[in-house]
């Protein structure tokens, strides 16, 4: 799985504990700190301009899953090889739900398409011509884009290819414009549920109308961590460190047994393939002792690859490696 396994920072584990007597409801639009903080985060690290807004989520997933119900989609899009829970939300929406490829000149006219850059689970990150692609075709179609950028935050190396968020490449234009960020992976924050959604302000003031009678609201003590969370960046390059050193120890191994590094560029997974079937591929792994998911968990183009997490410990990642090479 990819579930983080390292501490969850001391300072926002004590932001929570502070405001742990917490007996009123918390607050939808989160707190004017919260608020404060989201939007400067947005704009300095992500690079926004331009008019947008900003919502405290439960995580991303919840997003994930009802953002068609929430804006209607009759027509949704989501990548070939993707994350099962964006299908999930157009069936439960009872969208038509069509998986398309990276270039959105081949799309047919949708009300709602999902990009995933970094992508789980191979690790691409979609160039800026193609997300200037993705907007234009949004533009010219009106469909809402919704951009889940949570493992923003872990590219694979600093000289390296670096993600982009959608909302910087549309230079303050953020018409029909969502991107979706988690601190579950940038702080180790998955237990505590906490993300955002940045961008264009009608769509957020109606996902907040949503939210607020549905009940789904960020606990109280949560927002003061996220407040703790995204006013330091150290702890997240620290983050970052860890797992492009485990990356290192485990791309040589898995190559030594001929796999193949596809992608793989960001995020917390290496995607690699032998040309053979992922199962056979999950079950070869399997007898040394190492845990991998088979790759058609994430559609049927994903049937000769496996996805491979470096959400274990050094200690764990060391012994992998150490049983491959024998």
């Amino acid at each position: 799985m990819g579930t983080p396994v390292d501490a969850t920072p001391d300072f926002i584990q004590a932001a929570l504990v502070a405001t742990s007597n917490a007996p009123g409801y918390p607050q939808t639009i989160g707190t004017p700190a919260l608020r404060e903080l989201m939007r400067n985060w947005a704009q300095s690290i992500l690079g926004v301009t331009g008019d947008f807004d900003v919502l405290p989520s439960i995580g991303s997933k919840e997003v994930v899953s009802n953002l068609p119900s929430i804006l209607e989609a009759r027509t949704l899009l989501y990548p070939k090889i993707a994350y099962p829970t964006y299908l999930v939300g157009g069936i439960l929406a009872r969208a038509e739900n069509t998986a398309v490829d990276f270039d959105p000149a081949t799309w047919p006219t949708a009300d709602l398409a999902w990009i995933n850059s970094p992508s789980n689970p191979t690790g691409r990150i979609s160039p800026v011509s193609e997300l200037k692609a993705v907007i234009e075709y949004s533009r010219k179609t009106g469909a809402v884009i919704a951009s889940d950028e949570c493992y923003f935050n872990f590219p694979a190396k600093q000289d390296g290819p670096q993600p982009k968020s959608i909302l910087h490449v549309a230079q303050g234009d953020n018409k029909n414009l969502l991107s979706l960020h988690s601190l579950s992976k940038r702080s180790n924050l998955a237990g505590y549920r906490a993300g955002m959604i940045i961008g264009d302000p009608l769509l957020i003031a109606k996902i907040r109308e949503f939210r607020k009678h549905s009940g789904l609201l960020v606990a109280a003590p949560v927002q003061a961590a996220m407040v703790a969370a995204l006013s330091d960046e150290r702890h997240v390059h620290e983050q970052a460190a860890r797992y492009a050193k485990r990356r290192d120890i485990m791309i040589p191994a898995l190559e030594s047994l001929g796999f193949r590094i596809e992608d793989t560029e960001a995020g917390l997974y290496i995607w690699c393939t032998r040309g053979e079937r992922d199962l056979d591929s999950v079950q070869f792994l399997a007898e040394l002792g190492i845990l991998v998911t088979p790759g058609h968990f994430y559609g049927d183009d994903g049937a000769r690859h496996i996805r491979v997490a470096l959400t274990a410990t050094d200690a764990q990642i060391s012994q992998a490696a150490a049983r491959i090479l024998g």
